[in-house]
């Protein structure tokens, strides 16, 4: 049976985070077939009661497994959750991220290409959190282009579903505080031709409080 970590990250979401466990713990229940799936979602060093909430929730929540670190960012905390389902030998890593801009019901189109691809990545079509953060995509693309040459659809979507084994292959080329590391992943994907699908995905605007540091 495969082996899916769900990875999300979390940083000050105490208003949110009991609302998208309850949303993302039954599909990963729907697809637990071995009783080693997990929820892994890693708590950034919150200075609320996300990680309180976490570990209330846990403990109705066998497959929900909450971990935490000292404050370091989104890309530090992406990479610690990649190497937790590395190291606890998942077969599939799935990442998104805790403050609800992705909807879960895409997750099933992601899962039944699994076998097709390596890597199936999303693609925000119609981003709904404003002009600038489309921008700022516009340009980190243009800056991928120039630099590795690669024309890629969206680089740094929150939805993405791997095989570790290709995580493995790529992740020790970072540092484990690099700040960009989904979208050093999307870059090393296409420029060394690995079997990967984009699938166009729905991107709400942000749901909480706090701008993620």
């Amino acid at each position: 049976m495969d082996k899916l970590y769900i990875v999300m990250l979390a940083y000050n979401e105490e208003d949110n985070i009991k609302n998208v466990v309850n949303q993302w713990y039954p599909i990963l229940q729907s697809h637990d077939m071995n009783g080693e799936d997990r929820l892994v979602i890693i708590d950034d060093g919150s200075k609320d009661h996300t990680l309180a909430i976490l570990n209330d929730l846990a403990k109705t929540r066998p497959l929900l497994k909450p971990l935490t670190k000292k404050n370091g960012g989104h890309g530090s905390t992406v990479l610690f959750g990649y190497r937790y389902a590395v190291a606890n030998n998942a077969d599939f890593i799935f990442q998104t991220d805790s403050d609800g801009q992705t909807n879960p019901t895409e997750f099933e189109q992601f899962w039944q290409n699994r076998n097709q691809y390596d890597a199936i990545l999303g693609n925000r079509t119609n981003r709904q959190d404003g002009a600038s953060r489309k921008f700022v995509e516009n340009t980190l693309r243009l800056i991928l282009r120039m630099i590795f040459g690669v024309n890629v659809p969206d680089a740094n979507a929150p939805l993405r579903l791997m095989r570790t084994e290709l995580v493995k292959k790529y992740i020790d080329k970072m540092p484990v505080d690099y700040a960009l590391p989904n979208v050093m992943l999307t870059t090393y994907f296409f420029y060394f031709h690995e079997n990967i699908k984009f699938l166009e995905i729905s991107f709400q605007n942000r749901q909480f409080m706090y701008e993620y540091n």
